[in-house]
């Protein structure tokens, strides 16, 4: 499975579990739902995700370890 099947899988998963479509997603995240749609169809060859991916990768991480950083807890990113 490549990186893009993944996100774009995960994306529908969530959506499922949580009951909400991809407008809602869309309302509720600030991204515009031509963007999701675009991930969820894997139209995107490559997206800030994947950057970060290759870069964790880089470091020998996975992206849970990089994004475990208090860094990212969402009281301490502001846009």
């Amino acid at each position: 499975m490549t990186f893009n099947q993944a996100l774009a899988e995960r994306i529908n998963e969530l959506l499922a579990e949580k009951g909400i479509t991809q407008y809602r997603l869309a309302m509720n995240s600030g991204v515009a739902a031509q963007n999701i749609d675009h991930i969820r169809r894997q139209r995107n060859q490559t997206n800030a995700v994947n950057i970060v991916f290759q870069i964790a990768q880089g470091f020998g991480m996975t992206l849970k370890e990089f994004f475990d950083s208090p860094l990212f807890d969402i009281e301490n990113i502001t846009d």
